[in-house]
């Protein structure tokens, strides 16, 4: 009876190591999935076509920036995430336009669509949502910032000043300085309601998200 119980607990164990392990492969796989995608042409010029003061390099950056989006939906896991950008959102949503090739991505990326789920950037003028703390301490991860004393933006909180989209959503490390008021203090985006020393979101706005599930 003892032997039964070992040899049924350890071929639950190995089925769960070979589970896990396969598990993390498809997840590894999915992620240079995305890193390696290339996506359709012509949603450079539908960016331009909203925007038509970006440059062709300038276009190429908001495709980066996409994809770094894609990247930390990713990593969140199925946790919501809300999209920093306007520019990189007008370009997401030219991609979902393009059905086929976005259902196709969204398989191979993420094994399931990934809805556009609207969402507020700020709750209110004093907190920032789980959603864009989430993309926050993502986008700061991957490019090796620390998220609450950080020494410059990430990609996809800085894109909208860089290239000067003018319904861009705006960020500022400098929180105290007044001629950025109406952006956004990225800075106290990493921080807590309690913590000390956070400062105060001064605008409101609107993106989108990729929803949680």
């Amino acid at each position: 009876m003892n032997d039964d119980f070992i040899l049924i607990a350890v071929v639950i164990i190995f089925t769960l190591l070979i589970y896990f392990k396969i598990r993390n492969i498809q997840y590894f796989r999915r992620e240079m999935y995305i890193n390696k995608y290339v996506f359709p042409a012509i949603l450079s010029e539908k960016v331009r076509g909203k925007y038509p003061h970006l440059t062709k390099q300038q276009t190429d950056l908001v495709m980066v920036a996409l994809r770094d989006y894609f990247y930390i939906c990713h990593k969140a896991k199925g946790k919501a995430v809300a999209m920093p950008s306007q520019v990189v959102d007008v370009a997401w949503h030219e991609f979902i336009l393009f059905t086929r090739e976005y259902e196709m991505f969204c398989n191979k990326a993420f094994d399931r669509f990934l809805h556009h789920t609207p969402t507020e950037v700020m709750k209110s003028s004093v907190q920032a949502t789980e959603g864009i703390k989430r993309a926050w301490s993502l986008c700061c991860t991957k490019e090796a910032i620390d998220p609450k004393n950080p020494t410059r933006l990430p990609l996809l909180f800085d894109i909208d000043t860089r290239l000067s989209i003018e319904d861009g959503f705006r960020y500022t490390l400098n929180c105290k300085d007044d001629k950025h008021h109406g952006s956004y203090c990225a800075g106290d985006i990493g921080c807590s309601a309690s913590t000390s020393g956070c400062g105060s979101f001064d605008s409101d706005g609107a993106g989108g998200g990729c929803g949680g599930d």
